[in-house]
């Protein structure tokens, strides 16, 4: 077993690379470069396009400090019967995401009696040419609905942790977990219905991204109920121990993501109007929900009332 914080991982179980796309090193194609979220102009008016036909990135600017990041360059295919395998970032990325889809393989057919249709994660370094369009590591990580990927450049979690103050083993699963929520609300339809909406009531577009994000943290507690029960293709379980302080630790990484929090850790006043992700109490309220509940259907922040 390998323990990572409190958390123990499987090192029996299988990392299915299939799920995992490395496009470090290819190029990528030209980014956005790296433009602060919320950039005047037109460049920031082509961020602003990107990320709403992207959905789910988690509003951090990356670019400033990020630093050569964790990433140690593993190569996948190293991932697999080696005893010291989750010593490595990509690997244990690797085993998160197959927990992930495990857990929505078997609940959503339960939850909703939709059929679950995996999604790749597509690891890049720097930018990458995305079916949303060219992005690059300053937007975050992010789902694509055009192509079904979940993107991701691992530095991410450098900044998570050095700029953000979220440094527990946790907030990496969470979120991954939360931009697979995204790829949830893709195949059930909510991404595409919430789109529609903002297209008939433009002022209400922040307002419906809140739900939509929020939806998505719900989610990333849902799973991380079941977590420690999901397993690998030959039945061997992925968590061996998952304790209440890892499970704090994804609370702790939500409240440093919010909105409210971003916006003063920028320097800025607090304005509700720009808020597209939630407040932190919002976020970790929402985690709690799916956590608490273990159950999907009570994620349901579009409802009247919901977010508040």
């Amino acid at each position: 077993m390998l323990k990572v914080g409190q958390m123990e991982l499987n090192e029996r179980a299988d990392i299915d690379t299939s799920q995992i796309e490395d496009g470090r090193g290819g190029g990528g194609g030209g980014g956005i470069g790296g433009l602060p979220i919320g950039g005047g102009g037109l460049a920031g008016i082509v961020v602003t396009v990107v990320l709403m036909l992207v959905g789910g990135y988690f509003g951090v600017d990356v670019m400033n400090g990020g630093g050569s990041g964790e990433s140690t360059g593993t190569p996948l295919t190293s991932c697999s019967d080696d005893a010291q395998k989750l010593q490595a970032l990509e690997c244990r990325n690797g085993l998160y995401v197959t927990s992930i889809q495990a857990y929505w393989r078997d609940q959503l057919p339960k939850s909703f009696g939709e059929d679950y249709q995996p999604a790749k994660t597509h690891i890049f370094s720097s930018q990458v040419t995305t079916g949303c369009g060219a992005a690059d590591s300053g937007v975050g990580p992010f789902y694509c609905p055009a192509d079904d990927k979940v993107y991701i450049d691992l530095t991410f979690y450098k900044v998570l942790a050095d700029q953000l103050g979220a440094p527990g083993e946790f907030a990496q699963p969470y979120v991954l977990a939360h931009e697979y929520g995204h790829h949830v609300q893709d195949v059930l339809g909510t991404e595409a219905e919430m789109r529609r909406r903002q297209e008939r009531d433009p002022g209400s577009a922040n307002e419906e991204s809140v739900k939509l994000e929020l939806q998505a943290d719900c989610y990333a507690g849902a799973w991380a109920h079941s977590a420690s029960t999901t397993t690998d293709k030959d039945g061997d379980k992925i968590f061996t121990s998952l304790t209440d302080e890892d499970i704090q630790q994804g609370i702790d990484t939500a409240g440093k993501i919010g909105d409210d929090a971003l916006q003063q850790r920028g320097g800025g006043e607090v304005n509700p109007e720009e808020f597209t992700h939630g407040t932190s109490a919002q976020r970790q309220q929402w985690f709690r929900v799916g956590y608490d509940s273990g159950d999907p259907k009570k994620c349901d922040t579009f409802a009247a009332g919901a977010v508040s």
